[in-house]
């Protein structure tokens, strides 16, 4: 997946075999130089930080899960369509759970430039599940589904079984517990946009919302006699 032949693929390689046999936070941009045979220069041509490095490996993951993303069946649901595609990620992440183990016990912050190709990421499964990711709804989506990989994530770190039996199970459980909570927001954002709509028309034509029960307006009790 990481293509050694180029520069950038070289350093991506070093990093995360070095996660593997000490943890990240040992891990200095000088070692990953000198394990990816280039100079500190090099490097820093290509990535500024270990965050970068770690972006350019997301990103190669997305690629790769794009590629292999399996044709969604007939009649599958979005969520199964979804546990498929993230499936397919944990697959392509297996080779390197060790240095994500490493990298994951790091206690600092995520930095936010990383969060956002986190949040990039998840945009991007989204729509190999054929899932839509516009407007509000659909960032909804994107960060729902960003809180549910990094839960399941843990789960999969620790999960030794071939078969991947307790990160399929808490997968399941995460995404269909997803799929209420989202279904309750856009009803709610739904019932908002149809108040929304009622106001605006009561703004044209001056009429009070509450309709016959909101009493005459001014103009038609100015003229009435007594």
């Amino acid at each position: 997946m990481i293509d050694q032949s180029t520069l950038r693929g070289r350093i991506i390689a070093a990093a995360l075999k070095l996660a593997e046999d000490r943890p990240w936070k040992e891990v200095k941009l000088l070692d990953i130089a000198e394990a990816s045979g280039v100079t500190l220069v090099d490097l820093k041509h290509e990535f500024s930080s270990k965050t970068e490095i770690l972006s350019a490996f997301t990103r190669a993951v997305d690629d790769e899960v794009l590629r292999r993303a399996p044709k969604r069946e007939v009649g599958a649901s979005p969520r199964d369509a979804l546990f498929e595609i993230l499936m397919t990620r944990f697959d392509v992440l297996g080779p390197y759970k060790r240095a994500l183990r490493s990298i994951a016990g790091e206690p600092r912050l995520p930095d936010p430039a990383f969060v956002c190709t986190i949040f990039a990421s998840q945009h991007w499964m989204l729509q190999a599940a054929g899932i839509d990711t516009s407007g509000v709804s659909g960032r909804m989506k994107v960060g729902g589904l960003a809180g549910v990989y990094a839960s399941v994530m843990r789960t999969w770190l620790e999960d030794d079984d071939p078969g991947l039996a307790r990160t399929m199970a808490a997968l399941d459980r995460r995404l269909r517990r997803g799929e209420r909570t989202l279904s309750n927001l856009e009803e709610v954002s739904s019932c908002f946009r149809r108040m929304a709509n009622v106001l605006a028309g009561c703004a044209r034509t001056g009429r009070h919302p509450a309709g016959a029960g909101a009493g005459p307006r001014p103009e038609e009790t100015s003229g009435s006699g007594i």
